[in-house]
């Protein structure tokens, strides 16, 4: 190609034949980030990204320093890991009202206080804690007024919570209990480290978390965890009612429509990150 068209390819948005194959080099560079991203807040080593993007050390350096250059990565000077930038989580806020897990739980939401006549809840993980999304009210006239958004409980406290927790793996939910212990003792009197291990077991034996008003006495909840595609937890859907709704029977019917609303988000999740990830894949290490 001789500077003319090469010129014209870089007005046009083109890959140039001396770009790294170009659009190649743009698929490998959203790779890498995609693998900083998952580091979350441990941030990610460059030998992890080697090892996981199967690119050479030099390539996947500079793919980096271009990414930084960008400001959608990061790399802390300390500890040399490599951290999503401000530019990624700018991107990230402006998506958010179409992709987060709230936009994506709203119609379920909906669909739950409509059939059960009941508030319903979504709530995602912050840490060693649940945090209540979005509260969508039921016609019932009686209400619970346990959980409003915004609030947080420690995992295992409260049904979303407590779903949230289940879906761990068992060293998981040990480091949580050992985190949280202090401030179940002080703030939570209805609860036990050792109860809650129990509440996990159960809710792992019946497929949905219950909440017997432990928080405020005349409130009972039941929930069930979102899963991302990875199976990672993404959250929990609950609905929360007062004690005379909540005998054993309807207890299962609620877990019964959650789990199925779980399902309806998950398939939603796994539509989205396909979407993501049907591009071309990285080719085996290729020296450059």
């Amino acid at each position: 190609m001789d500077q003319y068209s090469a010129n014209k390819s870089m007005e046009e948005g083109l890959p140039s034949s001396g770009d790294l194959s170009g659009s190649q080099s743009v698929d490998r560079a959203l790779r890498l980030l995609a693998l900083v991203g998952r580091g979350a807040e441990r941030g990610t080593s460059l030998s992890t990204i080697v090892e996981e993007s199967r690119l050479n050390k030099p390539t996947a350096r500079r793919l980096l320093l271009a990414l930084m250059r960008a400001g959608l990565v990061e790399q802390d000077e300390g500890t040399r890991r490599y951290y999503l930038g401000e530019e990624a989580y700018v991107l990230g806020t402006l998506a958010t009202r179409r992709h987060s897990l709230l936009e994506l739980s709203m119609e379920s939401l909906r669909r739950l206080s409509d059939t059960t006549m009941d508030t319903s809840f979504v709530s995602m993980r912050r840490d060693n804690y649940s945090v209540c999304l979005h509260r969508e009210e039921g016609t019932f006239p009686v209400r619970t007024h346990a959980l409003q958004t915004g609030y947080q409980h420690p995992l295992g406290v409260g049904a979303g919570s407590l779903a949230i927790l289940a879906a761990l793996p068992d060293p998981e939910v040990e480091d949580v209990l050992e985190a949280i212990q202090p401030i179940i003792e002080k703030k939570y009197p209805a609860y036990t480290i050792e109860q809650i291990r129990d509440d996990v077991q159960e809710t792992r034996r019946c497929g949905y978390s219950l909440n017997p008003g432990r928080i405020v006495p005349s409130s009972w909840g039941v929930g069930a965890a979102i899963k991302f595609p990875d199976g990672r937890v993404a959250g929990a859907l609950s609905i929360a009612a007062i004690d005379s709704r909540m005998n054993a029977s309807r207890q299962q019917e609620l877990g019964a429509l959650l789990k199925a609303e779980a399902a309806q988000i998950e398939a939603k999740l796994r539509k989205m990150f396909s979407s993501r990830t049907s591009g071309p894949d990285i080719p085996p290490r290729m020296k450059d």
